[in-house]
């Protein structure tokens, strides 16, 4: 019985030390005087998250990082999303590739997956340590989400010397 309780206390010990991998969004349009789309980040509760530890192989939790409201806008966007701590977060992880998913409002209230202009759907898009930023091309007169869809990392330490394994995103809206 004793052995229970120190296993039951052990683990508890390491779930609550072992950093999490959360993430912070910001988010802009250009300065054209365009005050026709609006940028939000994603709450942090609906951010993409992990549980890292040393020598692990991991997956990311989906969810949205970005609301970008353009019903008011006619022009096309330029989208480009940027993770901007990378440098900070490569002596800890090895790996981190995050897909990106675009989602557009329909009429219904019901988030459903981006298309181009020729009506295709928007190309798988991966966000990592060393391709950042990503872009993509956006009509104009709809409300669209950006997501991290899923994602998965290798951890190298989780001893950041009080540092944090949170990757930043920025997301910048020009029209076209």
């Amino acid at each position: 019985m004793l052995r229970i309780i120190r296993l039951i206390l052990l683990v508890s010990a390491l779930l609550l030390l072992t950093p999490w991998l959360t993430s912070y969004a910001y988010g802009t349009s250009n300065g054209t005087g365009n005050k026709t789309i609006h940028i939000e980040a994603a709450d942090p509760p609906k951010a993409p998250s992990a549980t890292v530890f040393g020598k692990a192989i991991g997956g990311v939790t989906p969810s949205d990082l970005f609301y970008i409201d353009a019903t008011d806008n006619a022009r096309d966007m330029s989208v480009s999303l940027y993770l901007t701590n990378a440098p900070e977060l490569t002596p800890y992880l090895r790996y981190l590739i995050l897909e990106v998913g675009v989602y557009f409002e329909g009429s219904d209230g019901q988030w459903r997956k981006a298309l181009l202009r020729n009506g295709e759907p928007v190309p798988n898009t991966y966000i990592t340590l060393r391709n950042s930023p990503v872009s993509l091309m956006l009509t104009g007169y709809t409300r669209y989400k950006v997501t991290v869809d899923s994602g998965s990392f290798y951890c190298l330490t989780s001893h950041t010397n009080g540092g944090n394994l949170s990757p930043r995103f920025y997301l910048i809206v020009e029209p076209v």
